[in-house]
C-alpha cells in the first residue's frame, strides 16, 4: 500500500522535516528499495511480489522525485543529506537495520548507507560512483538528454508513442535493454516522473564530484551489472570488486541499467539471495 511518512532530519542548521511516499508489502525480514536518478519506486514493480513473498519490502520515492515532495530549501541533495534522510526514515518507520537495494544512484546511497553500518546487507545494482571522468561525463550528458526530451514531449505524444514497441523503445532503450517489455503504462508514468522530478538537477549537480572508495567490511555486499547496460558501462563492476574485494560481483546477461525490468527473476533472486 502506499503511504507518506514524515519525520526530521538533523542539520547543521537544526532538525528539518522531510517527507518521503513509499509502498509497503511482504512479511519477513525487512527490505529497503531505493531507486535510480529522475525514477521513481514503480522502478521495482517488476520484482515486487516476488520480493515480497519472502521480505517485508519499503520501496522508496527519493526526496524530490515521484511522488515525495522537494527537500526543504538549504537542505542539499548530497549524499550526506540523503543518507541522513534514509537513516532518519528507518527510524520513523522503526525498521532496524534493514536489508538494502538499490539502482543506479539507489546502488550509491545503498552502499552510503552499508558504510553507515544502518544496514545488514547491501545489494547494488549498477551503482553509480564507480566510474572513471570521462564515463561519468557521458552518463551524465544522456541523463541531461533525456531530462530534457522528457520535457519537451506533450503528454499525448508520449501515450501514443508508449502504445507501441518501438515506441516504448524511443522512450526507454538507455535504461531498458527489453524495453518492449515495459507496459506503456509503466512507460507514460516514468516519463512524467522523469520531467516532474524536482529533485533531479540538484542531485546531477551534486553528483559530479563523487566517487565511492571504501570498502565495507563485517556487511555482506552484492554489486549486480547488466551486460547490456549503456549508461553506466560494465567495467565499473570491476572496479567496484576492487574496492569492495569480498563484494559478490553478480553478471546479468541481456540486462540492461535497470535491470528489474529485463529480467525479474534473476533480479529477484539476486537480491534475495544477496539479503540472507
Amino acid at each position: 500500500m502506499s503511504a507518506t511518512v514524515s519525520f526530521q532530519v538533523p542539520t547543521p542548521r537544526g532538525p528539518q522535516p522531510v517527507t518521503v511516499s513509499y509502498a509497503r508489502v511482504g512479511s519477513g525480514e525487512p527490505l529497503l528499495l531505493l531507486h535510480g536518478i529522475g525514477h521513481h519506486r514503480q522502478a521495482w514493480d517488476p520484482v515486487l511480489d516476488i520480493l515480497a513473498a519472502e521480505r517485508d519490502v519499503i520501496a522508496v520515492d527519493l526526496p524530490g522525485f515521484g511522488a515525495s515532495p522537494a527537500l526543504p530549501d538549504g537542505l542539499a541533495y548530497d549524499l550526506p543529506t540523503t543518507t541522513s534522510v534514509f537513516t532518519s526514515f528507518c527510524e520513523a518507520l522503526e525498521l532496524e537495520r534493514p536489508h538494502v537495494a538499490g539502482n543506479s544512484l539507489g546502488g550509491l546511497l545503498a552502499l552510503e548507507l552499508g558504510r553507515e553500518k544502518a544496514v545488514r546487507s547491501v545489494t547494488a545494482l549498477s551503482p553509480a560512483g564507480f566510474w572513471s571522468e570521462a564515463e561519468r561525463r557521458y552518463a551524465f550528458g544522456i541523463l541531461l538528454t533525456m531530462r530534457h526530451i522528457s520535457r519537451r514531449l506533450p503528454v499525448p505524444l508520449v501515450e501514443q508513442l508508449s502504445r507501441s514497441a518501438a515506441g516504448r523503445t524511443v522512450l526507454t532503450s538507455t535504461i531498458y535493454a527489453r524495453p518492449a517489455r515495459r507496459s506503456p503504462e509503466a512507460v507514460v508514468a516514468e516519463t512524467l516522473a522523469l520531467a516532474q522530478a524536482t529533485g533531479f538537477d540538484q542531485t546531477l549537480r551534486a553528483g559530479g564530484s563523487v566517487q565511492f572508495t571504501d570498502d565495507l567490511p563485517g556487511i555482506p555486499v552484492t554489486v549486480g551489472w547488466g551486460t547490456r547496460d549503456w549508461l553506466l558501462v560494465r567495467r565499473q563492476g570491476v572496479r567496484a570488486k576492487t574496492i569492495i574485494p569480498r563484494a559478490r560481483l553478480v553478471r546479468l546477461p541481456g540486462c540492461g541499467h535497470c535491470p528489474m525490468n529485463d529480467d525479474p527473476a534473476l533480479v529477484a533472486r539476486v537480491i534475495l539471495d544477496g539479503s540472507r
